[in-house]
């Protein structure tokens, strides 16, 4: 085992300032997560994630004198990575697309959903996933992002919060109201709730 596996993430930014092997171990270490979080956010094919990802990393590595220790690092990162795939997509001059949802993905977010709201008839409908990732991609961005992150990528508000730039009143709020959209539009598709 790497020793520099066991550290948390303040102590490998740390060494991260002076040992560039500390700094791949943080790669390592948020690569997937942070690509996945790309994937569900903008619906970006493989080859052009690996261009983000390569953007978020060099980002990351250039301003890590400028991270705040008071903050958790997996936000200040999740917070570039939104911001290097927005503008990746602005520079494509492209939307983003469907949420391409694996078969856990659509379990994960069907459990997180139904555990904060009263959806719970909706986790026994899963064979209607492809219509709810539709729905959810038809969904204003700003209520994708807060669910994506929300009920995908399982960050708190405050986590929320730190990633977007906006009070935990609001991530709360927004997510209320996607929660909203979503079922009106689940209830017109005739996708009732409980």
């Amino acid at each position: 085992m790497n020793v520099e596996s066991t550290k948390t993430d303040q102590e490998l930014v740390a060494a991260a300032l002076t040992d560039k092997q500390a700094f791949s171990e943080i790669v390592h270490r948020y690569e997937a997560p942070i690509r996945r979080y790309c994937k569900r956010l903008g619906g970006i094919d493989d080859g052009d994630v690996d261009d983000v990802l390569q953007e978020i990393f060099i980002k990351v590595f250039i301003n890590l004198n400028d991270y705040d220790s008071g903050l958790k690092f997996s936000s200040w990162l999740y917070r570039i990575a939104h911001n290097e795939t927005v503008s990746f997509l602005r520079k494509k001059k492209v939307r983003p697309r469907v949420l391409n949802l694996s078969a856990e993905d659509t379990d994960v977010f069907f459990e997180q959903l139904a555990d904060e709201t009263d959806f719970v008839e909706l986790t026994h409908k899963r064979d209607d996933a492809r219509l709810v990732q539709s729905l959810l991609s038809e969904l204003d961005p700003k209520y994708k992002e807060v669910f994506v992150l929300r009920f995908l990528e399982e960050k708190s508000y405050t986590e929320i919060s730190d990633i977007l730039k906006m009070p935990e009143g609001t991530v709360a709020t927004l997510i209320n109201r996607g929660k909203k959209e979503l079922k009106t539009a689940l209830e017109a598709k005739g996708m009732t709730t409980i």
